[in-house]
């Protein structure tokens, strides 16, 4: 693992080894934050199933103002601060350990908001349609929010929730990334 691009480019980040994470592969990074590049300076972000933390650390390189990394699993929260070492990028980085429904709910009541929303859950398990309705539940979005979801290239996600809008999808190889704005 490494970072593509911004202030940290080329840093070495380190892999989750056995843990039970999947890393963002380089190839879609990239194609994300093409996608992304105009919203990213001085944007607020966060990372939902933040695991080693790879994107919002992206993120953080090329210009976010602050980046918030969700995660649950305590071995992976540890793997986490140390790739934020390895990349120098303290300012503007906070860990929140908890699951995604939790963490959203404490986020709401702080009335924090944040312009993206990156979402990797586990591949094929059906959580990626539940975060989109755990976020209208919670609110952490504005109406310029965009929300973007990783998933396996299979998975059918809604076009429309009601609340957001699907407006772009790409797939690369197993993996889709799936672009909503609030409707």
């Amino acid at each position: 693992m490494r970072v593509i691009g911004g202030v940290a480019k080329k840093r070495r980040l380190k892999s989750p080894g056995d843990l039970p994470i999947r890393p963002t592969a380089d190839r879609v990074k990239e194609s994300l934050f093409n996608i992304l590049a105009p919203i990213i300076p001085a944007c607020t972000f966060v990372d939902l199933f933040a695991g080693a933390g790879g994107v919002g650390i992206e993120a953080l390189s090329r210009g976010a103002a602050k980046v918030l990394f969700v995660e649950k699993d305590q071995r992976a929260v540890r793997l986490l601060k140390h790739n934020i070492d390895l990349a120098g990028l303290h300012t503007g980085a906070e860990i929140m350990a908890g699951d995604v429904e939790q963490s959203l709910r404490r986020l709401t009541q702080r009335n924090e908001k944040f312009d993206i929303v990156f979402a990797d859950p586990p591949y094929r398990q059906g959580l990626a349609a539940a975060v989109l309705n755990t976020l209208a539940r919670h609110p952490v979005w504005q109406p310029h929010t965009t929300i973007v979801l990783e998933t396996d290239a299979k998975d059918v996600l809604p076009e429309n929730t009601g609340t957001f809008a699907l407006w772009r999808r790409e797939k690369y190889g197993d993996t889709a990334l799936s672009f909503y704005r609030p409707v």
